[in-house]
């Protein structure tokens, strides 16, 4: 999605940067390029002559000229979509210690109940208290839907699959509940935003009193988001909204605008069906990625999504005193594959966003990950603990293995990973796994560390 965009907006950059003189033959071209794209985007067709209109302007300034005009035009054309798509960062605001309840509401289809327990699981990553209330007593298994989710990834939910009032579901639930930094509340969806739903939202709404009300919708609802997004803001004045589905071929552009023009602020976008697939929306990093200038940002809470604070301070606190089995190399592997594809992540790297990177090697790393999970995941406690233990003995090596549906070359080559990164630990060097996979010897890694010296990244 938005690939086209991107590659239209990288274009006409580069077009403007690199012409001798910006005439009208360059302009036209250049905006030729930028409407097709922005409507295949399902960008509102009046928003693109707005842009189209403040480009031309830009050009036949006659007090902007020389090279300051094409920078005048590409900030301008930047400026603009930055603003098209939401302006500023809009946070939910979310504080520690305080009891807060946050209700969301959607159509039917629209990837509520999921977006719930992704919630759930991003904010328990970052030390919050949560947990799941459902509320959802029309849609058939919604109870058991969010109660597996609940299973699934180690979160806390609360459901009565036989009481239908959702208030009564509510009091039911009410001091328990209050032990909880955080509670995340389903609530019914339908076909439409009748009265009967309304109605209800409503009740439910003036009983609970949340600290925030979201909407959730699907990006490919499109520019019919506008409508929708007001009708629930004049009914039941909500705070923001999540988008879901930014990973599908949907028109995600018409719903992100659309959101825009109705000023109901964008928190979070979904971009694809694991708990971890959650971001938290920026304007600015999203025109950065679909640039291909990569988005550090956004990487960074990925990986952060990823990893439990209290196990990470357990992690090192073990690597303090020098201690690190296989099971920590486990738990790195798993944060790893937790994250996505490795071509997905990438689109979050300056530079890499722009290298298409062989399908093959990308892969092929992912492909060893998968190995090496497995392979260690055959290992008995005690290899586990003393992997100097399989060196030793082939036959360890041969069974796990077999065990694994490995080779022997795989697992060998998992033992030379985790001594390469015992090394460095021990040195009390940074190391990152992902790296250590691209074939480079124990030697050139070496050299790298003596060429960087002690704090390296490699």
């Amino acid at each position: 999605m938005f690939g086209k965009l991107g590659s239209a907006l990288k274009k006409a950059t580069d077009k403007i940067a690199s012409a001798i003189f910006v005439d009208k033959k360059l302009i036209d071209s250049v905006i030729k390029d930028l409407q097709r794209a922005l409507i295949e985007a399902d960008v509102n067709i009046l928003l693109v002559k707005e842009l189209s209109d403040k480009i031309k302007k830009a050009a036949i300034d006659e007090k902007v000229k020389g090279v300051e005009k094409k920078e005048h035009i590409i900030k301008l054309l930047h400026d603009e979509l930055l603003e098209m798509l939401g302006g500023k960062k809009h946070e939910l605001e979310i504080k520690k210690g305080k009891h807060q309840k946050i209700l969301l509401l959607g159509l039917y289809g629209s990837g509520k109940t999921t977006t719930i327990s992704k919630l759930a699981n991003y904010y328990q990553k970052r030390g919050f208290k949560t947990c799941m209330l459902g509320l959802d007593v029309h849609r058939p298994a919604a109870p058991e839907q969010l109660e597996q989710l609940a299973k699934q990834n180690n979160l806390k939910v609360f459901i009565d699959k036989k009481q239908k009032n959702p208030i009564k579901i509510y009091e039911k639930f009410k001091d328990e509940l209050k032990k909880y930094d955080v509670v995340f509340i389903d609530t019914a969806g339908r076909h439409s935003l009748d009265k009967e739903l309304i109605k209800e939202i409503k009740n439910i709404n003036k009983k609970i009193s949340p600290s925030h009300t979201i909407l959730v919708m699907p990006a490919d609802i499109g520019q019919a988001a506008k409508n929708l997004a007001s009708e629930f803001q004049k009914s039941l004045n909500i705070s923001g909204v999540i988008i879901t589905r930014m990973d599908s071929s949907a028109k995600g552009g018409g719903c992100l605008t659309a959101c825009h023009e109705t000023k109901a602020p964008v928190f979070f976008i979904t971009t694809g069906e694991k708990i971890n697939d959650i971001e938290t929306f920026s304007a600015e990093r999203f025109i950065s990625r679909i640039l291909g200038m990569g988005d550090l940002e956004t990487l960074i809470e990925k990986v952060r999504s990823v990893t439990e604070e209290v196990e990470e301070k357990k992690l090192r606190k073990r690597l303090e005193k020098g201690k690190f089995t296989m099971d920590d190399l486990y738990e790195q592997l798993k944060s790893m594959s937790s994250l996505g594809p490795l071509s997905k992540i990438t689109e979050f790297i300056p530079g890499l966003g722009k290298v298409k990177l062989p399908e093959k090697l990308l892969g092929k790393q992912e492909e060893r990950l998968k190995k090496w999970k497995f392979a260690i995941q055959s290992m008995t406690k005690e290899e586990k603990e003393n992997p100097e233990l399989l060196e030793k003995e082939t036959s360890r090596i041969q069974r796990i293995a077999k065990g694994s549906g490995t080779t022997t070359s795989d697992v060998r080559a998992l033992i030379k990973q985790y001594k390469l990164l015992k090394d460095f630990i021990k040195a009390g060097q940074e190391v990152d796994i992902s790296k250590g996979m691209d074939g480079l010897s124990q030697k050139q890694l070496q050299k790298l560390a003596k060429k960087f010296g002690k704090k390296i990244r490699l």
